[in-house]
């Protein structure tokens, strides 16, 4: 019996140990195979691709006149919100060279290329902003189009876009025989372009917290642009820059790690506070889409704000109990991303004010448009009635004094011995009109010319005294 139970136990171990081996190799093979999948090491050709890094830096002649013409049209993709001008523009960009040259000098210890990309840099931001100021200043359109606004503030997909945009930028630059595609669709998606010309918006309108929110959200994509560089130049092994003196390389490492690290801190820091903002505000949704629901009530609106750490929650209909909002409360504290933050609901105190309020809302509204439309047409009423009272008194004698009228004349015309003023009526039978009429008499011994001549002057005067077209004169021996 022993001997038939060894003999049963003993395939039972080999199956055992033949499984072990056969995971070991498949995982082996799977190591294998995403090593040489992965693997980008043997494909870099380092010093080439510091090369052209160091080439794509320079900032003259032609890339300064590229840039120029680039951010016009970026500028004016984002003042009519074309998305496709905005993509063209950002296609012939020559901004990432600077960039990727800090965080290269940076990992290979090269001050001489840092301190040149952050010049060239310094000056191609600068001639951007002034260029996009310029065009804004200049532009007849100043509206806030949806491609401005969505430039003036990062949030936390600018930042992944930026990390990872700055890897396959950095990887693809590495490759032997540079792959211009996958550099020009960096060039799009992390978007330099866009924020510096919102940038020039901002100035040239006044508007300040747009042109600052657009200098952070370029700053934030140059900056991890720069530190994706960075770490690959290091995961790659890039060869440091070798200087005759051992301790001025010692110093120069020093001074490059001492930049990285102070600009990875903020960073850092920057992007996890993004990523904690982006969290709460999809965990607020969340809660509220989930847990919210009451009988009865309707959420018509809902607010989160980091900041201040409130969830505001407005209902329509019948009024929440108590407990059930505090149970709500409850639910929202075991949310970590939530946990800090204060639940508010506002609500009526029951359903039929609600609807009161509501029907009173709506009647104010009608109310408001009936009397704003009500005094548009009174005011085109006095309009027209203002309108006929002047062509009335043309002929009613209203705007003028007959007594002062008749003092004038005689001082202007000697000759004249009498005045008569009357409103004349006439018709063709077809129209009516109603035309000043002056009766004047005049010196037995004025005759012939001389009377003429003061009778033509007599009526024009009249006409330009009154400010009239039409003025009948009978003049009278």
């Amino acid at each position: 019996m022993e001997e038939k139970q060894a003999l049963k136990e003993e395939p039972k171990e080999k199956v055992s140990e033949n499984l072990s081996k056969d995971a070991k190799q498949i995982s082996s093979q799977a190591r294998n195979f995403l090593s040489r999948l992965l693997d980008i090491r043997p494909d870099t050709d380092r010093e080439s691709t510091v090369e052209a890094v160091q080439k794509d830096i320079s900032f003259k002649g032609h890339n300064a006149w590229i840039l120029i013409f680039s951010i016009f049209v970026a500028s004016i993709g984002l003042n009519v919100s074309s998305t496709a001008v905005v993509i063209g523009a950002m296609l012939i960009s020559p901004l990432m060279g600077p960039i990727v040259g800090i965080g290269m000098a940076v990992a290979i210890n090269d001050v001489d290329t840092l301190r040149r990309s952050f010049v060239n840099l310094g000056i191609m931001v600068g001639l951007s902003v002034l260029t996009a100021t310029v065009y804004f200043f200049i532009s007849p359109v100043k509206n806030e189009t949806p491609e401005l606004v969505a430039r003036t503030y990062p949030t936390i997909l600018d930042v992944l876009v930026a990390i990872f945009g700055g890897l396959a930028l950095i990887v693809a630059k590495t490759k032997r025989g540079t792959i211009a595609s996958v550099i020009l669709g960096v060039a799009i998606a992390t978007a330099l372009m866009p924020p510096l010309c919102t940038v020039g918006y901002g100035i040239a309108n006044a508007k300040w917290e747009y042109a600052l929110g657009a200098l952070y959200l370029f700053s934030i994509n140059a900056v991890f642009i720069a530190l994706s560089t960075f770490v690959v130049a290091k995961l790659l092994g890039f060869p440091l820059v070798r200087y005759a003196n051992s301790k001025r390389r010692k110093r120069i490492a020093q001074i490059a790690s001492t930049i990285a690290i102070i600009v990875m801190i903020p960073s850092v820091v920057l992007f996890v506070k993004l990523l904690r903002e982006q969290v709460y505000h999809s965990k607020a949704e969340e809660f509220i889409t989930n847990n919210l629901r009451y009988n009865g009530a309707e959420i018509i609106k809902n607010t989160s704000d980091f900041k201040d750490k409130e969830v505001d929650i407005y209902f329509i209909g019948s009024p929440v109990p108590n407990a059930t909002i505090e149970t709500w409360k409850s639910q929202m504290k075991e949310i970590e991303a939530l946990a800090d933050a204060e639940l508010i609901v506002h609500q009526g105190a029951d359903q039929s004010q609600d609807m009161d309020m509501l029907s009173s809302q709506l009647r104010s509204g009608i109310l408001e448009d009936l009397y704003v439309k009500n005094q548009e047409v009174m005011a085109n009423k006095d309009k027209r009635i203002e309108l006929l009272e002047k062509e009335l008194s043309k002929y009613r004698g209203e705007k003028f004094s007959f007594t002062e009228l008749s003092k004038e004349a005689k001082i202007n015309y000697e000759d004249i011995k009498e005045i008569g003023y009357s409103n004349l009526m006439t018709t063709n039978f077809q129209k009516t009109d109603t035309i000043p009429t002056f009766t004047v008499t005049w010196d037995r011994d004025l005759r012939g010319d001389k009377l003429k001549v003061q009778q033509d002057k007599f009526g024009q005067w009249m006409k330009v005294r009154l400010k009239l077209d039409t003025v009948a004169i009978k003049n009278v021996r």
